[in-house]
Order: structure tokens, then C-alpha cells, then sequence
């Protein structure tokens, strides 16, 4: 049965599907259990919320551990609410440590205290020493349920203890050697198990991880390191050297998929949206963007100002030009920045590659500028009109504001990025209407400024 023929007929016949006893409720539940995790939440989705509440509850606890893991932050507490005590504590018993932490970021302080409860103490410590951290820090990603060795383990031992491993701990290809005092010393492979020798202790053949990441480290630094490591697991540990858990991939991906989405917002002059587009409330959506919208309507009326001043040069024959100078040269900031913001997110500008970036983009741009405007002195050329010495000249204004236009926008392409990194500030704002917008007002000032100067 197709997605939308279930969904109608799990909407006709929710009763019998909320109760699985007559043949076709238990077909139709049966169908939605074949589903993926991922596939059953959309279904979810669609119904009404207190409808899929009400069916959620009657899935066991793996089916409801795997859709919980694919609701937005706002659906989790929803869903989550409407489960028993004893739902809730098996649960919260079951979830990934790094998104039992997501989860409990989102409740309210009388709820968390309360939920805070239905955990063992060990764990409930973990918890609130994560929720202490920021929330960009890598200790938010943290998986703690990892199977560590002692260094005086042979690999006889260590074979025989990973036999017994317990079911709820996850087995990786890197498996990370800890002193009884749980210091980190270092890790073996999977594959050295089976090419040592069975009487061969641990501390032989140890490895030391490439990048060792601390707690309260940016979620963002440590992507970049682990990528420029080409590494997919990493060690988190606290300023003592104590090993805590791990970066895994499935944590690595998840940092990228969040910073790519919050590039994206930020490019857009936006903040980023916690949940979902559905979950964020219509006002929401509204006041962020309307107040950026506002923001840059007041900001472009500069441009009204100049234009205004300069009317009378402006008047006729230039004004065709106008968008095209404007245009260019917020193509060629864009260009630039993006460039930029790339370098910064896989950590490649850093240090002296910046300023090696920054030269060789003004040596760019220099070249840009001299072919665009040749190219715009001959495109005013065959649009002239009346005596052949006034359109060379109005030619030559168009030609050199151009080149100007397109230095000034690579330079400030290049370099906003850094600028705002240095105030501690996301460069990915650098691009987009702000910088589209910033571009108009100087690009424009520019063109008046040099036309005024070649016309006299």
C-alpha cells in the first residue's frame, strides 16, 4: 500500500487500528510497523497531534525508542508527555546519551527536575555536567555507552570480554584503552585482535588518536580537526585527562548537518531554526524575518539619498547602467565571500593562509575589474548616443566605476568574513542580503562619485 492510501485508511479506521484486534487494524498496524522509523514519524506527522499521541502509545518501547529519535525537539516533548512513568523512565533508560541531553535542554525546570528523577544517579550526574556546558560544545554530542579495555588486557582476555559484551553497548571499530583511574592511554584496532598473537598485552600495541577532544570544546573546531584528520571516531576527555566518551561518526555527521543548516539560516540573515519548519510557530517566522526585512528596507533608503543628491548627473543616459554596475559587483562580493566562509568552516584559512588568501584574491580582483570594465566601456560605447566625445566620456565613467565597483566588492567579500569571525561572530553572515545590501549602498556611492569626477 502507497504512503497516502495508508494514511487515508489508518484516518478511517483508527479505532481499529488504535485497538489491533479486528484483522484489519492488526493489517494496517502491521504495515505501518514495516515502515522506516523515519517514514512512521512523517505519518505521525500528518494526523492530528492528539490522534498520533494517542497511537503512539500503543507501540512498544523499540518501536517508540526509534520514532522518538526522529521527532524535532518539540514533538519529543509532546510525545514524551504523553506516556506513563513507567514508559518515560524506560525510555529516558534507552536513549542515546547525547540525545537524552538534546531532549532534556528542551523541558521546562519543573519538568526536568522531575524527569531528573526517573534516572540512576550516575547517569543524572552525566546529564547536568553536559547541560553545564554551552550549547555549541562538543559535549552535547557525547556517546558515553562505550566499551573500553584495561592496557594489561592480552588479546585473549580482551576477545573473551568482547564476547560478553552487554547488548546495550556499542562496539566501534576503534575500541579506546583507559588506566583504572579512567585516563585515557590510548586505542587498538578491531584488526589487531585478530593479526596479534593471543598473549599479547594491549599496552604493546597501542595507538595514539589523532585528535583528542576536550568537553567544552566548540562542537565546530573539533568537526574541522576530525575532518582534516580524516578520523570518524574521537576521544573526549575533561582537563584531567579522564575519558568521558566519544565523538562517533554518526556525532560527526550530525555537528556538520547542524552547522551546513545554521550556514544556511545565517546566510539568509535569518537565525537559525531549533525544530522544524512546521513546528516553529507562524509569529515566529514572521517577526525573525520582518525585522531583518525592515532592517535592510531602512538600510537600502541610503541608496535613495545618493541617487537623489546626484539626480541631475544621474538623469538619462547613465541611469541604464545603473543595475548592471550594481549587480556586477554583489555577484563579485559573493563570489569572494563564499570563497571565504568555505576556507573557515573546513578550517583551511587559518593563520598565515588568510592573508594568502586575501592577497591573491586582490590579485583577483584586479583582474576581474580590468576585464569587466573593458567590457563595459565598449558596451556603453555601441549604446551611445548624440555626439560621438560625450557618450567616450559617460563610456569611461561607466568603465572605471565598474572596475572600482569590483575591487572595492572583492576586497569586502574577502575580508568581511574574517572581520566577523574576530568579534566572535558567525561569517556566514557575511553573505546575502547583507552583503547584497552593503554592496548597493557603496556600489552606487561609488558610481556617483567616480561619474562626477570623469564628467566634470
Amino acid at each position: 500500500m502507497v504512503y497516502k492510501e495508508l494514511l487515508d485508511a489508518i484516518t478511517e479506521f483508527f479505532g481499529e487500528v488504535l485497538d489491533g484486534v479486528t484483522e484489519r487494524g492488526k493489517a494496517l498496524r502491521a504495515q505501518l510497523f514495516s515502515l522506516h522509523p523515519a517514514d512512521l514519524a512523517n505519518i505521525l506527522l500528518e494526523l492530528d497531534e492528539s490522534v498520533a499521541c494517542e497511537l503512539f502509545v500503543t507501540f512498544d518501547e523499540d518501536v517508540q525508542l526509534s520514532l522518538f529519535q526522529e521527532f524535532s525537539p518539540v514533538r519529543k516533548v509532546t510525545y514524551f508527555g504523553s506516556l506513563d512513568e513507567k514508559a518515560r523512565r524506560l525510555l529516558l533508560l534507552r536513549l542515546p546519551f547525547d540525545e537524552l541531553t538534546d531532549f532534556f535542554d528542551e523541558l521546562s525546570d519543573d519538568d526536568l527536575a522531575q524527569n531528573l528523577k526517573l534516572l540512576k544517579r550516575e547517569e543524572r550526574d552525566q546529564v547536568l555536567a553536559v547541560l553545564q556546558q554551552a550549547p555549541d560544545s562538543v559535549a552535547r554530542y557525547m556517546e558515553t555507552n562505550v566499551l573500553t579495555l584495561m592496557p594489561d588486557f592480552t588479546v585473549e582476555k580482551s576477545i573473551q570480554f568482547l564476547q560478553r559484551i552487554q547488548p546495550d553497548e556499542t562496539l566501534h571499530r576503534q575500541i579506546y584503552v583507559v588506566d583504572r583511574d579512567e585516563s585515557l592511554r590510548g586505542y587498538i584496532d578491531l584488526a589487531d585482535l585478530v593479526l596479534m598473537k593471543p598473549k599479547t598485552r594491549l599496552m604493546s600495541i597501542l595507538h595514539q588518536p589523532d585528535v583528542v577532544v576536550l568537553m567544552d570544546e566548540d562542537r565546530e573546531v573539533v568537526a574541522q580537526r576530525m575532518t582534516r584528520y580524516k578520523t570518524m571516531t574521537a576521544p573526549i576527555v575533561d582537563r584531567k585527562g579522564v575519558f568521558l566518551g566519544i565523538i562517533s561518526s554518526d556525532s560527526l555527521i550530525d555537528i556538520l548537518e547542524t552547522e551546513s543548516s545554521e550556514n544556511i539560516y545565517r546566510m539568509a540573515s535569518l537565525s537559525p531554526i531549533e525544530d522544524s519548519y512546521f513546528d516553529a510557530s507562524f509569529w515566529q517566522l514572521f517577526t525573525q524575518r520582518g525585522a531583518i526585512l525592515v532592517i535592510l528596507l531602512f538600510a537600502q533608503s541610503i541608496s535613495s539619498f545618493i541617487i537623489g543628491r546626484y539626480e541631475l548627473l544621474l538623469a538619462g543616459f547613465l541611469t541604464r547602467f545603473l543595475t548592471m554596475l550594481i549587480s556586477t559587483g554583489g555577484n563579485a562580493s559573493s563570489q569572494t565571500s563564499a570563497l571565504a566562509i568555505q576556507g573557515l568552516a573546513t578550517g583551511e584559512f587559518q593563520g598565515r593562509t588568510i592573508w594568502r588568501f586575501v592577497r591573491r584574491e586582490l590579485l583577483m580582483a584586479l583582474v576581474l575589474a580590468a576585464i569587466l570594465s573593458l567590457a563595459a566601456f565598449f558596451r556603453v560605447l555601441m549604446s551611445g548616443e548624440g555626439p560621438f566625445f560625450l557618450y567616450f566620456w559617460q563610456s569611461l565613467a561607466v568603465s572605471a566605476s565598474l572596475f572600482c565597483i569590483v575591487l572595492v566588492s572583492s576586497i569586502m567579500g574577502s575580508l568581511m568574513p574574517f572581520i566577523l569571525r574576530k568579534f566572535h561572530m558567525d561569517p556566514a553572515h557575511s553573505a546575502g542580503p547583507l552583503l547584497a545590501t552593503l554592496m548597493d549602498i557603496v556600489g552606487i556611492f561609488i558610481f556617483c562619485q567616480v561619474s562626477s569626477f570623469v564628467l566634470g
